[in-house]
């Protein structure tokens, strides 16, 4: 489904969108990937989304990506005799390992890994950050603590800990059981929470055993700070601003997406900017001017993606949702700011032949009248180089692979179209015309950049680029051979 924008929409399923009708009208919005929550629904519930989701993209004959989004493990206190106590600024407080139920001076926190890591002067703050306790003493059982920042505090209220890497892996038992089920279930994009440092994605990938993609949620100050290598062993990135936002000073984010989302860009690797975008919305049909000018940062910032979690899952107006982050994008895409931002902010990157061959494509297409660039892939990996370039054309990434197209339904700016096999570039080129006069992307006056490796079926071979016209004649002249 061609749309009139680049940056692509994430709308997560849940009770709010949960039928065949509504998923369908969602895609028909605008939304490209859709996200399973792994830490709401059954596996049959999971497994009935999946297969709608199957079951439109044949209805409509378009890919459509499906992203499974991981829980991670949970940091959670214990449970108290009166349900909640009461806080108060400068009061001491105890986290133990006591099965007793927890009052005002003491609760359980069941997390021995914590108290491994903790040392005098670590935070911890708990109920979304809402209340903020300094560690004074601790040992391998306890953590006496001073309230900082007091409030209301409930049985099993989570708890962050931002200055320091826990000792635990990224994956517990429930996401080991989950990631293995979503990838038998025929996923396209791994969501990995709880990221701290490369090695817990280095493990997912050795579960999922190259049948999904890994996109790493950036949501722990560790993670920011190993963030380079972290990025070199993930397919894609996820801004997690929530729980970053707990765990950092709320001012500290928008400088670290705007760096996170260039540091993608130049990796040619795609990045979703997620959380509260729309928040409003899933009250209200409406959203704030601010969630707007939220959402329009972070397509100016030239993020691959932008992602919707309860305002499609659980909220009263999905569709409105998805619509307005469509209009929003297309809004924005034709601000001359826009088109001066992104090409400003291109880094050069790579000396490869394919490298090379992007770059060109790129050149050309804007300094002639071409209508697009057409990319063959295999792995999807000559498209998203050309998508990194953030060319001013449209990109039709032409590929053999389902599960590619699927992938590429993440990536900025691709109209992923399925073709059969070529084992010629001639083959090629006749295909790419056909394709673009098809898709609509040309008419028999234009012409086209393409791009392919040779020898095909060939994976980051991409060594050649070709502008041909898109005359009906060479699709004509193809057909009587």
């Amino acid at each position: 489904m061609k749309r009139n924008r680049h940056v692509k929409i994430v709308a997560t399923l849940g009770p709010a969108s949960d039928d065949y009708e509504m998923i369908r009208k969602l895609h028909e919005a605008g939304a490209d990937v859709f996200r399973l929550n792994m830490s709401h629904g059954s596996h049959d519930e999971i497994r009935v989304r999946h297969a709608t989701i199957r079951q439109i993209e044949k209805d409509m004959g378009s890919p459509i990506g499906i992203l499974a989004d991981l829980q991670g493990p949970k940091l959670r206190v214990g449970t108290f005799k009166n349900g909640e106590e009461e806080l108060e600024v400068g009061a001491s407080f105890r986290l133990d390992l006591n099965d007793e139920e927890g009052d005002a001076t003491r609760v359980k926190l069941p997390h021995k890994e914590i108290f491994d890591a903790l040392e005098p002067g670590s935070h911890l703050l708990v109920n979304d950050g809402k209340i903020k306790l300094r560690v004074k003493d601790c040992g391998r059982d306890f953590a006496d603590t001073e309230v900082i920042v007091g409030g209301t505090i409930s049985n099993r209220k989570g708890v962050n800990v931002p200055d320091v890497v826990l000792p635990l892996a990224a994956l517990s038992d429930k996401d080991r059981k989950d990631l293995e089920f979503v990838c038998e279930l025929g996923i396209d994009w791994l969501a990995l929470s709880f990221v701290q440092r490369p090695s817990d994605v280095e493990e997912a990938r050795v579960l999922c055993n190259g049948r999904a993609n890994i996109l790493s949620k950036i949501e722990k100050p560790s993670a920011v700070k190993n963030f380079d290598d972290i990025l070199a062993v993930s397919d894609g990135i996820m801004v997690a601003r929530g729980d970053l936002g707990v765990e950092l000073p709320v001012q500290n984010v928008p400088p670290i997406q705007k760096q996170l989302v260039r540091k993608c860009r130049a990796a040619a690797k795609p990045v979703i900017v997620a959380t509260q975008m729309l928040e409003s919305m899933i009250d209200s049909p409406m959203p704030t001017r601010a969630e707007v000018s939220d959402v329009a940062t972070a397509i100016y910032e030239g993020a691959d993606a932008i992602m919707l979690s309860a305002e499609s899952a659980a909220g009263s107006f999905p569709i409105e949702a998805v619509t307005t982050m469509d209009n929003v994008a297309v809004e924005v895409e034709a601000d001359p700011t826009y088109t001066e931002i992104i090409e400003s902010s291109r880094k050069t990157s790579g000396r490869s032949v394919a490298d090379g061959i992007v770059a060109a494509a790129r050149e050309i297409a804007e300094k002639s009248d071409i209508k697009a660039i057409c990319c063959f892939s295999q792995t999807g990996s000559t498209a998203a180089l050309v998508a990194r370039e953030r060319p001013r054309v449209p990109i039709l990434a032409l590929t053999n692979h389902i599960r590619t197209a699927r992938q590429l339904c993440l990536t900025w700016g691709t109209n992923c179209v399925l073709t059969g096999p070529v084992d010629r570039f001639k083959d090629a080129v006749i295909e790419a015309v056909r394709t673009s006069l098809k898709e609509g992307m040309a008419t028999e006056d234009d012409m086209i950049v393409i791009t392919a490796g040779v020898p095909f079926n060939t994976p980051g071979s991409t060594n050649i680029l070709r502008v041909a016209p898109c005359q009906e004649r060479l699709i004509h002249s193809a057909d009587r051979e």
